[in-house]
């Protein structure tokens, strides 16, 4: 264990800590310190979780929203959407009281195979195909590990406006390059990539974090008249958790080295941080590189500082220290502990992390606490319904770009065109069955496995219902429970053949799923070849083709083993497509089983019923059971009563959970920017 002499003056000594200092026995003894900075620092996650502390003044909004993934530039999952959406829809509706948030994101360059992102003469374009005109009009220093050694890294920083919001793009190629290393793993897709340079995720947005703090600072010691200095810190999930310990701690920790003045420190630290959490299974943690991590956000003060991180009292061993979780970095730990108020994206879901280990994991203790006393919140996200509702101009651009297809608008008030889409989307599948070379042209980078003509099937096309799921290929969505749902339905219909719904299956992401998708292909072929013409499987993402089957399908599979909010079913129901979803956060928040879409009548977690009746429990039993139920209530509707199901439709096309809707997300958080609470 490194050795930290805490004296007067000239006599303190500061050390980097060891290289695997935690694989090793280590315990922190947190003694009694005889220093006033020291004990702010032993008292900090105290004073964070245990009040619903004064919250500051503000009169004019001037936020910074900082994400790894921003819709506009890199999307890979929901967290992308509220990073920019978010942005887009506060300034609009505040810009009389010249409120504004700001994004903060990397500037990815490279190419994945499946997204690209480039700057050209002063433009940017992201991997979503959207570019922007930018100016370079800063360089910072960043201290951080390279191959060897920890050394300073420069960073430039690039300003560019788009849609309202001013974007600070933070250039290092080194971090953020998106070229794929050799060993990187399947699943790992977009940011997510372990770059050429060796560079993993954690290590990519530990650096980002720094490089946000490394910027703040710069600005507190001296102003730009470039960039705003924040009033608020808007973390967007675990990509930007080391932020409230480099803010909280790492400032007091210079002051006590006589590196800061203690106004610059108060400066820094007493900006509000909001951490904003998505999926609490993702926490950004590394064993093997605990050390490096956190000797780059530290310095040589990185022993001093995780000496002195005691975190708040809780039930749970693993977590007595803000920095680590069981010995391991953890890059999500420091903001659940010290970020002065924590939202996740849905009441449901808030409930959910803050009584059960299964969702809260290592620190639902902690957001037991924070629920507790009031600085812990539930708002379920917003989206643009203009984007994702039938738009005649989309649906113009779709006909263009797959040249065979005829998708028409159609809205609440005349669904009659969903039906003629439903033929659209057939006779286009068959397409890309049939004609590899127009398969190439409009979607290459999909692989598609052994799709089916069913073009016989036009015909009958009203009577058969068309079921979809195209979210990420990740264990989350529960791709496994609707495998063995759809296995269910194939034993339930082989008397009644013709009936048979379409499936249509798949999205970007894990291979191994992919390949469960195609086993299901091919188990169905085995049982009944019809069945199997109507499971369409695929891998990859292409928006065009995910919106046409959208506006085609019926229903929308959502199994999820646990959705924090969930955008899909949103997007989903907006088309008049009616999801089929577990009972499991925000989807119990946005949808009305039976009035807007199906749910499950129980849920289970680690064994335990999480959602619904003992009654309805112990009948069902687990989430497979379940869901099974679910989708013969569904189709049971659809056969049965189409009345009820047209009805379900017009209801799902009217709800608005938009952003700026009267009773939307962006004036919850207006309030809690401005009063701390909602």
């Amino acid at each position: 264990m490194c050795a930290v002499v805490i004296g007067a003056g000239s006599d303190k000594v500061f050390e980097y800590l060891p290289n695997n200092f935690n694989k090793k026995k280590f315990l922190v003894n947190y003694g009694v310190p005889h220093n006033e900075l020291l004990i702010k620092m032993q008292n900090m996650s105290k004073r964070q979780c245990l009040s619903n502390k004064e919250w500051p003044e503000i009169k004019q909004i001037s936020a910074w929203m900082i994400s790894a993934e921003t819709a506009t530039f890199m999307k890979c999952g929901g967290l992308g959407m509220v990073a920019s959406e978010l942005p887009e829809n506060f300034n609009t509706v505040f810009a009389s009281g010249k409120h504004s948030i700001s994004i903060i994101t990397p500037m990815y360059l490279g190419d994945t195979g499946k997204k690209k992102a480039e700057l050209d003469d002063g433009v940017y374009t992201g991997a979503e195909s959207k570019s922007v005109k930018v100016k370079k009009i800063k360089t910072l220093k960043v201290a951080f590990a390279g191959k060897t050694k920890i050394r300073d890294f420069a960073v430039d920083v690039y300003c560019g406006e788009l849609n309202g919001v001013t974007y600070y793009f933070l250039r290092n190629d080194r971090f953020f390059s998106i070229n794929p290393s050799a060993k990187n793993p399947s699943g790992q897709t977009g940011c997510y990539v372990r770059n050429v340079n060796e560079v993993d995720e954690v290590e990519k947005f530990a650096f980002f974090s720094k490089t946000v703090y490394c910027m703040i600072e710069s600005l507190a010691l001296n102003p730009d008249k470039n960039i705003t200095m924040p009033n608020i810190l808007i973390a967007n999930d675990w990509h930007s958790g080391a932020l409230s310990g480099l803010t909280k701690y790492l400032t007091l920790a210079k002051v006590y080295a006589g590196r800061m003045d203690m106004s610059i420190a108060d400066k820094i630290r007493n900006i509000p941080i909001i951490h904003i959490a998505h999926h609490m299974g993702y926490q950004g943690w590394d064993y093997d590189n605990t050390s490096r991590i956190l000797n780059s956000l530290y310095g040589d003060l990185a022993t001093l500082v995780l000496k002195n991180a005691k975190a708040v009292k809780n039930s749970n061993p693993r977590t007595v220290n803000t920095l680590i979780v069981d010995d391991t970095y953890n890059q999500a730990s420091a903001n659940m502990h010290l970020a002065d108020r924590i939202i996740t994206v849905s009441k449901n879901y808030m409930e959910e992390v803050s009584s059960e280990k299964s969702f809260g994991f290592d620190f639902r203790d902690i957001l037991k606490i924070r629920k507790n006393y009031r600085n812990f919140y539930g708002i379920v996200n917003g989206y643009e319904k203009r984007l994702i509702s039938p738009n005649a101009q989309k649906i113009a651009e779709i006909n263009q770009f797959f040249k065979i297809t005829d998708f028409k608008f159609y809205d609440e008030n005349n669904l009659s065109a969903k039906l003629h889409n439903k033929k659209e989307c057939i006779k286009l599948l068959s397409r890309l069955a049939t004609d590899e070379k127009y398969k190439e042209q409009v979607i290459p980078l999909i692989d598609l496995y052994k799709f089916d003509d069913v073009a016989d099937l036009l015909a009958d096309a009203e009577r058969l219902p068309i079921i979809c799921m195209t979210s990420r290929m990740v264990e989350q969505k529960g791709y496994d429970v609707a495998i063995n749902a759809i296995l269910h339905i194939i034993d339930r219909y082989k008397n009644s053949p013709d009936s048979f719904p379409i499936f249509i299956l798949g999205g970007a992401g894990n291979k191994d799923l992919y390949s469960d998708l195609m086993t299901l292909k091919d188990n169905a072929k085995q049982i009944f070849r019809d069945f199997a013409k109507r499971i369409f499987v695929f891998r990859g993402y292409k928006d065009q083709f995910a919106y046409c089957v959208q506006l085609a399908a019926d229903f929308y599979m959502m199994p999820s083993y646990f959705e924090p909010c969930g955008l899909t079913q949103m997007e989903a129901m907006a088309k008049g497509t009616l999801p089929i979803a577990t009972s499991t956060g925000g989807l119990v928040d946005t949808i009305e089983d039976g009035i807007d879409g199906f749910r499950t009548e129980a849920f289970f977690a680690g064994g335990e019923k999480i959602y619904g009746t003992n009654l309805m429990a112990q009948r069902l039993k687990n989430n497979l059971n379940a869901y099974e139920d679910a989708l013969e209530k569904a189709l049971r509707c659809y056969y049965a009563a189409p009345d009820v199901l047209h009805k379900m439709q017009c209801r799902a096309m009217a709800d608005d959970f938009s952003w700026s809707s009267p009773q939307g997300s962006v004036y919850k958080y207006f309030k809690l920017f401005t009063t701390g609470a909602i």
